[in-house]
């Protein structure tokens, strides 16, 4: 516990320092630079091994290609470079059928894919808003459902777990520590937006960021944050199950250890996996559909 502590303490650390570069390119390049590692410990799970390292290589070219895709003069190139790299993984398919698995290709691919959008979606809402203190709170939000409905998970579990979630998946995991996460990541919403709201008020002077200021309107803005909490906590449990059966299936335990007593990137972005594009999403349909 102490350990896990320890390395929650200086990821925040970390976490925080990206933040105050959020406004330039260096941002795109860590979240780049976090989702390669992703994609490498997927390539380790199902078992490619140095004869298939040139794959893996594939894929660093195209997550910069994916995260600076906003740049126009990079967006030209999403397409065809989309294109260049499927015909590239078919090649490698043919040129080593008797060698290369289809299945372990096809796995490491998909999961891929996944964690690419997942933080493709935090660049996204970053460079679609054009409050920054928007996009910033945006982005800690789904950081928050993820991370925070995750520890109300495992709190509400050690104390009042009875019943297995999914046995055989994630045996750890139960019903009660799965009600307390979706609860807990609806009050954590709130209270960061709360906190939020006072921040964005004192930074601006006195008046807050427009989605910050329509939000403390209404106490109705309130319940909507709280159950988009909870809706996000289902999204980030649904993560968590699918990536803990790929574990499974791969017979694998932790997918790295860059992070002591919690694992590797995907085991600490595996809640994040299906949240950041659903609130990718909701920012592009009501920027969209909503001026």
């Amino acid at each position: 516990m102490k350990t896990r502590i320890i390395t929650a303490a200086v990821g925040l650390c970390v976490l925080a320092v990206v933040m105050l570069m959020f406004n330039t390119l260096v941002f795109e390049t860590v979240v780049a630079l976090i989702a390669i590692i992703a994609v490498h410990e997927i390539y380790k799970a199902f078992a490619l091994g140095e004869k298939e390292s040139h794959i893996f290589i594939a894929f660093v070219p195209y997550t910069f290609l994916v995260m600076f895709s906003h740049v126009p003069a990079v967006k030209a190139l999403l397409v065809p470079g989309s294109y260049l790299l499927a015909v590239y993984l078919a090649v490698c398919l043919l040129w080593h059928n008797q060698t290369l698995s289809a299945a372990k290709l096809g796995g490491m691919v998909v999961f891929s894919g996944l964690m690419i959008a997942c933080f493709y979606s935090i660049v996204f809402i970053k460079n679609h808003l054009n409050n920054q203190f928007e996009s910033i709170y945006l982005i800690m939000m789904i950081l928050c459902f993820a991370w925070g409905g995750d520890s109300a998970a495992y709190f509400a579990g050690r104390y009042f777990g009875k019943h297995k979630l999914a046995p055989v998946v994630s045996p750890h995991k139960t019903i009660e520590g799965a009600i307390g996460g979706v609860l807990g990541s609806g009050v954590l919403g709130v209270l960061c937006t709360l906190a939020a709201q006072a921040l964005s008020v004192h930074l601006a002077g006195g008046k807050a960021c427009l989605l910050l200021e329509r939000m403390s309107a209404s106490a109705v803005s309130y319940l909507v944050v709280f159950i988009l909490g909870m809706a996000c906590s289902l999204l980030g449990i649904l993560g968590d199950l699918f990536a803990s059966a790929v574990k499974r299936q791969c017979a694998i335990k932790d997918y790295g250890t860059i992070f002591p007593g919690h694992g590797g990137i995907m085991d600490r972005f595996d809640s994040v996996t299906f949240i950041a594009p659903a609130a990718a999403l909701l920012v592009w349909l009501t920027t969209t559909f909503l001026k």
